[in-house]
């Protein structure tokens, strides 16, 4: 119960009659996931495979500098197959059922890369899907643990330019295949 309050899954009280413990959000976040792997493992209801659109927008630019990063260069390389291009193609989801389906992406199993210490500062784990762009490019979906982003974006990689390679812009809908089954 110790290591659930410290991560921040349960809140507890304690009073004269008793203890009061509720789920925080965040403990419902982590209760959803599990209960998504585990009905994986179970069901195995899942289609091999999801479609999802979304509209292209400017990011923040900070994707060229994460991706450029050696500890996960190297993870990419070797997990993914492929050096991605420096930089992120940002989808924002068009409709309640790519979010919701999006959402669920966290309970799947996906590509592990690992977080690591560098620069005195900490990098987080990112969980990858691959990905078909616009039935065209092969590429990858990064689920950062930490993001500046919600369930509602989208961030893809390839090993090209896909804004040049596919001549998009912002604005422009994108249909993005991810593979959902190992």
């Amino acid at each position: 119960m110790m290591e659930l309050e410290s991560k921040g899954w349960i809140r507890r009280s304690v009073t004269s009659e008793g203890c009061l413990i509720r789920i925080s959000d965040s403990g419902a976040k982590e209760l959803s996931r599990l209960y998504s792997t585990l009905r994986f493992l179970m069901e195995s209801a899942y289609p091999p495979s999801i479609t999802l659109e979304g509209m292209i927008f400017t990011g923040l630019g900070e994707g060229a500098y994460y991706i450029s990063k050696e500890p996960y260069r190297k993870q990419f390389i070797e997990k993914l197959g492929f050096e991605p291009y420096p930089g992120t193609l940002n989808l924002k989801l068009t409709s309640d059922y790519d979010i919701k389906a999006r959402g669920e992406l966290e309970g799947y199993p996906g590509i592990e890369i690992e977080g690591f210490k560098n620069e005195g500062r900490t990098f987080g784990a990112v969980k990858c899907f691959p990905v078909i762009v616009e039935n065209k490019v092969k590429g990858a979906l990064l689920l950062a643990l930490r993001s500046h982003y919600d369930v509602s974006v989208l961030e893809v990689v390839a090993p090209v330019s896909l804004r040049r390679e596919l001549k998009l812009k912002d604005g422009h809908k994108v249909k993005v295949e991810v593979l959902t089954l190992p």
